[in-house]
């Protein structure tokens, strides 16, 4: 193992699971795929030569390692022979709150899905998120006024929260 003993394995896990399982969630957009990626980042963290430096280093530090591991698998060459991505849009992504709300997120584009999770799910400003991803604030914060007008219009079309 590398610098995590069992016990701090164990804790991390705890502490920022579900956190790592929705951002694979949003970006993989099916159970199993977000699953894998998911077991994939922890398991970079169990091979992570030296520890974090504190708790916002090791959030930061899953956040992107889940984000690469899933734009990995999703250009991997077998993804493509797997299923073409009309199939892929069609799976139903699994949330247990809200899943209008969720249904709507998950039909976002990939960039707009992640900044939006990021920023009203982690409570990330955008410049975090631009630090985070490697990109200009003002791109992130373009992306979620992109996100916001699409997701309104979209809850909108469903009737979505009208009495």
């Amino acid at each position: 193992m590398g610098a995590l003993t069992r016990e701090e394995l164990a804790g991390l896990y705890q502490r920022r699971f579900g956190m790592v399982y929705q951002i694979c969630l949003v970006l993989m957009k099916n159970v199993p795929d977000a699953e894998d990626a998911a077991q994939t980042v922890f398991r970079k963290a169990v091979e992570r030569p030296e520890p974090f430096r504190d708790p916002e280093h090791e959030k930061a530090w899953l956040i992107v390692t889940a984000r690469n591991e899933c734009k990995n698998q999703l250009k991997h060459w077998w993804r493509a022979r797997r299923v073409d991505s009309e199939a892929l849009d069609l799976l139903v992504w699994e949330q247990p709150q809200d899943q209008g709300v969720w249904e709507q997120v998950a039909a976002l584009p990939k960039p707009h899905r992640l900044a939006l999770y990021l920023h009203y799910y982690q409570g990330y400003t955008t410049g975090e998120i631009a630090d985070m991803l490697g990109e200009n604030p003002s791109t992130v914060r373009s992306r979620l006024a992109q996100a916001r007008k699409k997701l309104k219009l979209k809850l909108e079309e469903e009737g979505y929260g009208q009495a």
